[in-house]
C-alpha cells in the first residue's frame, strides 16, 4: 500500500515537472516561431534581446513568488518545480546576454566591456547575471551537501539583489510605458518585505 502510494506520488511529480518544463520553453518556442514567420518587427535584434530579457526577469520574480507560496501548506508541491523554474530564469538571462554579445555586438568584447563600464543599465544587468551565476552552478543536491545547507541557503539569497538589479536594469532600459517594470517592482518589494517580516517575527 505504501509502495503504491509512493509510486503514484512519484508519477504525479514527474507529470508536473514535465508540464512545467514545456511551459517554461514556450517563450523560446514563440520567439522561434516569430523568427520563422518574420514577426520580429522592424528591429528584430532588439526585439529578441528585449523579449529574452523580459522573460528572464519574469522567471526570477516567479521563483521568488513561489518561495513565498511555499510557506503555505497548500503549495508545498511547488518544491517539485521551483528549482527547475530557477534554472530557466538563468537560461533566459543567459540567452538575453548571449543575444546581445552575438547578435548586437558580434563578439566585439572591447565594445562590450566599454558598454558594461559606461552604460549603467548594462552594468546593472551584467551584475545581475554575475550574482545569478553561482546560484545556477550550485543548484544540485550535490552542491547542497558539499557546501552545507546553511551556507547554500545564504548563497542563494543572492537572488534578491540580483532581482533588484534586474528590475532597475529594466527601468533604465525602457524610455516609455513603465507599467510592466513598475508591477515587477511592486511585487518584488512585497516579497522582500514579507521575507524580512518573517525573519524578524519568527527567527
Amino acid at each position: 500500500m505504501i509502495k503504491t502510494f509512493s509510486t503514484k506520488s512519484s508519477g504525479k511529480r514527474e507529470i508536473i515537472r514535465t508540464f512545467t518544463f514545456i511551459l517554461c520553453l514556450l517563450p523560446l518556442i514563440n520567439l522561434i516561431i516569430l523568427l520563422l514567420f518574420d514577426g520580429l518587427g522592424v528591429n528584430p535584434i532588439e526585439f529578441v534581446i528585449r523579449d529574452l530579457g523580459d522573460w528572464a526577469l519574469r522567471f526570477i520574480i516567479l521563483v521568488l513568488f513561489m518561495g513565498f507560496l511555499l510557506n503555505m501548506p497548500k503549495f508545498k508541491i511547488l518544491f517539485t518545480i521551483r528549482r527547475m523554474v530557477g534554472l530557466f530564469s538563468f537560461f533566459y538571462i543567459s540567452l538575453h546576454l548571449s543575444s546581445y554579445v552575438i547578435l548586437d555586438q558580434f563578439f566585439n568584447f572591447v565594445v562590450i566591456w566599454e558598454d558594461i563600464l559606461k552604460r549603467r543599465y548594462i552594468t546593472l544587468g551584467f551584475l545581475s547575471f554575475v550574482l545569478l551565476l553561482p546560484l545556477a552552478l550550485t543548484s544540485s543536491d550535490q552542491s547542497i551537501k558539499r557546501l552545507g545547507y546553511k551556507t547554500w541557503k545564504v548563497l542563494h539569497r543572492l537572488i534578491y539583489p540580483a532581482a533588484i538589479l534586474a528590475v532597475i536594469h529594466y527601468f533604465m532600459m525602457i524610455k516609455a510605458n513603465y507599467t510592466e517594470p513598475l508591477i515587477y517592482a511592486i511585487i518584488l518589494c512585497f516579497l522582500i518585505l514579507s521575507r524580512i517580516s518573517k525573519k524578524f517575527f519568527y527567527s
